[in-house]
């Protein structure tokens, strides 16, 4: 038998604002027409799929890969007629990001607009959150 009795207890409630969900992630007008550019001549991939992985001096640094299919645990952001997957791993760190495509005359990189990072390295390629 048990030593302790755990209880629980349920309350109704019935003037529940219900809040409408963001997306993990938003893209700008630049970064849809740049993933249309890039997948146009790429029939057989269905979007981008965006990830983490341990890199750089600060932590993390973002990946992005042409996806064939949506594994399982991915999130789905579909904007515009363009679809980007979320990987698991990147889920949490991703919540609330703005990912925008940019062109100077020195590079070209998407880029992402994160209120979660706390700190990043000096070359900007790696953050920690």
């Amino acid at each position: 038998m048990s030593a302790s009795i755990v209880r629980a207890t349920v309350k109704a409630v019935s003037r529940r604002k219900i809040l409408p969900t963001r997306a993990a992630l938003t893209l700008t007008p630049a970064a849809v027409n740049k993933i249309q550019i890039l997948l146009q001549d790429r029939p057989e991939y269905i979007g981008l799929k965006v990830g983490v992985r341990t890199r750089g001096c600060n932590g993390l640094t973002y990946t992005l890969d042409y996806t064939k299919e949506k594994d399982k645990s991915d999130e789905e952001v579909l904007q515009d007629g363009v679809r980007v997957f979320i990987e698991k791993k990147a889920q949490l760190t991703l919540l609330g990001t703005e990912m925008d495509y940019v062109e100077t005359k020195l590079s070209s990189e998407f880029v992402f607009n994160n209120p979660n990072i706390k700190g990043t390295c000096g070359c900007g390629e790696s953050f920690n959150i």
